[in-house]
């Protein structure tokens, strides 16, 4: 049989309050993010691995928060005094110096008018690599808050958002299957998702066990 053509459809994420899994592994960042009066400087930056939930928390503080988010990468103007604003992927924008520049006087805008400033970083803002000394000496002042490994609470809560998202809806011997067999991280999970949801459209099928398996083997042979 002829590969037939697969086309990435666009994924409806669920970004809502009601969407969001709390376990040990996040429960310290959803407080923290709950209680942004109390943030030391009014500046938090929200730490953990790719795919473990950090966007969809900075979604849900902007929307309950009206705060608007910046993209360092790109030229933006100010936003008022006293403004609310959200900047994800932070890491991105180390070694390029119009953004680290764009950052910087973000930050002072804010710190200035009282507005409040929500990252969130892949990885700790000193292994960042930022270049702008008076923009890391800033960054590093501030609190933050981590997003752990995932329990398998977690990584479960993860796997169903992400089959949800993708309209798909596996029996729950699939996923425990699936569970049981991964490699336990966050992109992991949503790596796997979007790979049986490519395979179910080739098949023609739903998710099979050994359609899960061939998978599984396939992502094992590629990193052992």
């Amino acid at each position: 049989m002829p590969d037939q053509l697969i086309f990435e459809l666009p994924v409806k994420e669920d970004s809502g309050r009601n969407a969001f899994f709390v376990s040990d592994a996040n429960r310290n960042s959803v407080a923290a993010l709950e209680n942004s009066e109390t943030w030391p400087q009014k500046k938090m930056i929200l730490i953990g691995p790719k795919n473990c939930g950090k966007t969809h928390l900075l979604k849900i503080w902007a929307t309950e928060n009206s705060a608007i988010n910046i993209d360092p990468l790109q030229n933006f103007s100010q936003p008022s005094s006293g403004a609310k604003v959200i900047v994800d992927d932070l890491q991105r924008v180390a070694g390029i110096l119009n953004a680290e520049t764009r950052m910087f006087h973000l930050y002072n805008h804010l710190h200035s008018t009282g507005g409040h400033l929500l990252m969130a970083s892949n990885i700790s803002i000193s292994q960042a690599g930022l270049k702008l000394a008076d923009l890391l000496s800033r960054l590093q002042s501030i609190s933050c808050t981590r997003i752990e490994r995932p329990d398998d609470k977690l990584l479960r809560a993860v796997l169903l958002k992400a089959f949800s998202d993708r309209q798909l809806s596996p029996t729950p011997s699939i996923i425990a299957f699936i569970l049981k067999n991964m490699t336990r991280s966050f992109s992991a999970a949503f790596d796997v998702v979007k790979k049986l949801d490519a395979q179910s459209m080739i098949e023609n099928r739903p998710i099979s066990r050994a359609m899960v398996t061939n998978v599984l083997i396939d992502d094992c042979n590629t990193e052992c």
